[in-house]
């Protein structure tokens, strides 16, 4: 995991240094021009990761760059299952990302197949998810066996400190020479989260079954379960261009 994170983070500045070179850079006997690091655009976004904004670069009509943030407490999802058993989630985003931005239709006379558009970058990303366990009989299921309790079961998922790879499809059309519109969906390959949970009451199993022992394997199952190595991502937002 450690390998392809290396990889894409060397892929994406790469594309980021393609993007951001042009002919008075790389012909002999120009020099480089400062104005080309001025942004080129602004976007607002919110979505699944959520909200925030990022500055843009255009360096031709196929490359460009985003370089972004989004955050706050806007859930993707209203909870988290294992094993049947359900867990209430609340989010808070911080991420920092960097992307460039594929135009393989960027020189078409079509202004809508200019919009179309393939992201690949990295972002670093610190997000805290709260969790709290679900009941809707005075029972609760924990590593598959149920328990009646009195009490609470919490705890918190994380991705801490992680710098993770991205991919995704976007559309992006003008509405006016400055004004435009943008969607983009993709996903973070995130590898699995640290997990914590935490109980505090009674539970009680008819058949003698161990609380403590099922609460750890319940983490641990959450901790390894390969679908949460995968952040989702999906955001809208307007941009102006000048």
């Amino acid at each position: 995991m450690k390998v392809f994170k290396i990889l894409a983070v060397s892929t994406a500045l790469s594309a980021s240094a393609f993007a951001m070179a042009d002919d008075s850079v790389v012909n002999p006997g120009h020099v480089f021009e400062a104005n080309k690091l001025i942004p080129t655009g602004v976007r607002a976004e919110v979505g699944t990761t959520g909200y925030g904004g990022a500055l843009l670069w255009t360096a031709n009509p196929y490359v460009g760059l985003a370089l972004g943030y989004n955050g706050g407490d806007i859930s993707w999802r209203d909870d988290l299952s294992i094993n049947g058993t359900k867990y209430d989630v609340d989010m808070d985003n911080n991420n920092v990302y960097l992307n460039a931005e594929v135009r393989p239709w960027g020189a078409s006379q079509n202004r809508w197949a200019q919009a179309f558009y393939v992201a690949a970058g990295v972002a670093y990303l610190d997000n805290d998810y709260d969790l709290s366990k679900r009941s809707s009989d005075g029972t609760i299921r924990v590593n598959g066996n149920n328990y009646n309790f009195n009490g609470s079961v919490d705890g918190k998922m994380s991705y801490k400190n992680d710098i993770a790879p991205y991919v995704g499809l976007g559309y992006a059309p003008k509405i006016t020479k400055n004004w435009g519109v943008f969607g983009e969906i993709g996903a973070y390959y995130t590898g699995n989260p640290s997990v914590n949970l935490n109980a505090n009451g009674n539970f009680v199993n008819v058949n003698g079954a161990n609380f403590d022992n099922d609460l750890r394997a319940e983490e641990n199952k959450i901790r390894n379960d390969d679908k949460y190595e995968w952040l989702p991502v999906g955001k809208v937002g307007v941009s102006f261009h000048w």
